[in-house]
């Protein structure tokens, strides 16, 4: 047998499995701006921070194939531009602009000659990503009434809360709520007599389980969302003795909360969080350690990284709250600014562009939360007038906020939201 075999594995029974393609994978993604790739080999390309541009080989030889793919399906989002190094690519010269920007693409190109060059052998995008498990239920708990407190009120698919249930878990307020592993939810963090770092996982059938000991810095105040196929982030909020932050938790699909990783992105605290485009997520507003209010967003990858600062559009403000409708579109609504509270929103697209302010529907408040509920709509509820308020309002899968619906339970500040469960 003549020719090379390359990073082939020997099976069980002895014989060589050959590599796919006759290709030597690179093992480490390359997540730089810039990188010089090699003939007979694979590159997976990590465009999430930023765009990369690739350059090929001087001098390739005829059959030289090399094969390049969207690692994190950030293509789209920056993509990734051929320098063919002076060779011909598809029969154009080198000045030309070769971009590849589609979600999930692979290219797939191969020497010809030096009048043709550089020929796609194929450049398809793969369409079968993990989608993202829609919850139809929601669950409204903690929060502050004349005390913090540990009730809870579910959410029916039909937008209908029910009463309240007795609270499990240590009564605070100010924390973080996130789906999870496709059906169920958790309630993490807050402010009771001092921060905390404790979770309270929810099941699939809406029941709170009882304190666990956390991980990472305790905190209030922080924005919580779901990303990928049933995974979650926590993210900013203020700390004690450490003041506001832009640290992060991952949570993995069976609610287990990682240590804390160094933040991206203005430090602050009282923002809210959506799930956009199935499986991204997106973090914005808030109140930052210099004070004052901002609306500036942070957008979550579907591998759990946070980007950089995004200049908002929309009145900045804080207490506000976020839900995700119409399957990959998200709205943030109400809040306190100098007004002080307002019931503006403002929509996110599938892309996590966020919309220029729309004159609410409803009682303006702040201290307020939501969450999706019946696979594509939300509910906004509770919240702070100068006093509390149990109001409800739904928000449709077209994106439009109902009136207000006389709220069920005890009405309440300062509380928290999630999804959960996979069937109606």
């Amino acid at each position: 047998m003549s020719g090379i075999i390359v990073n082939n594995v020997a099976r069980a029974s002895g014989t060589i499995a050959a590599t796919p393609g006759g290709l030597d994978w690179s093992t480490a993604v390359v997540t730089a701006s810039t990188v010089t790739v090699e003939a007979g080999k694979g590159y997976f390309i990590n465009t999430t921070s930023n765009a990369c541009t690739v350059t090929l080989p001087a001098s390739p030889a005829v059959g030289n194939q090399i094969v390049l793919a969207d690692y994190a399906r950030t293509w789209a989002t920056n993509a990734v531009t051929i320098d063919s190094n002076g060779n011909n690519f598809q029969g154009s010269d080198d000045t030309y602009t070769v971009n590849y920007d589609t979600v999930g693409q692979s290219l797939n190109i191969v020497y010809s000659d030096s009048t043709k060059g550089w020929l796609p052998v194929s450049d398809d995008a793969v369409a079968d990503i993990p989608v993202f498990p829609k919850t139809y239920r929601g669950i409204f708990a903690y929060g502050y009434i004349s005390a913090n407190t540990n009730i809870s009120n579910l959410l029916g698919s039909n937008g209908v809360i029910a009463a309240d249930v007795t609270g499990v878990g240590t009564s605070r307020r100010a924390v973080g709520a996130l789906s999870y592993g496709g059906d169920k939810a958790m309630f993490a963090y807050g402010y009771s007599s001092a921060f905390v770092s404790l979770k309270n996982l929810v099941n699939s059938s809406g029941v709170v389980a009882s304190d666990v000991t956390g991980v990472g810095t305790a905190r209030s105040g922080l924005g919580a969302v779901e990303y990928g196929s049933g995974l979650g982030i926590f993210a900013f909020g203020d700390a004690a003795g450490t003041g506001y932050n832009s640290m992060s938790n991952l949570v993995n699909s069976s609610g287990v909360i990682a240590s804390d990783v160094t933040g991206v992105g203005t430090d602050r605290w009282s923002l809210a969080a959506a799930n956009y485009g199935n499986v991204l997520g997106i973090m914005a507003y808030g109140q930052p350690t210099a004070g004052g209010f901002v609306s500036l967003s942070n957008l979550i990858s579907s591998v759990g990284v946070v980007a950089s600062d995004v200049t908002g559009v929309g009145s900045a403000r804080n207490w506000l709250a976020a839900a995700e409708y119409g399957d990959d579109k998200a709205a943030f609504a109400y809040g306190l600014t100098a007004a002080p509270y307002v019931s503006i929103k403002n929509l996110v697209t599938n892309l996590g562009v966020i919309g220029s302010d729309v004159s609410g529907v409803g009682t303006a408040r702040g201290y307020i939360a939501a969450t999706g509920y019946g696979a594509d709509k939300g509910a906004f509820a509770y919240g702070y007038t100068g006093s509390n308020v149990s109001t409800k309002n739904l928000l449709g899968n077209n994106g439009v906020i109902a009136a207000d619906v006389s709220g069920v339970g005890s009405a309440r500040e300062s509380l928290a939201a999630t999804g959960y469960s996979a069937s109606a």
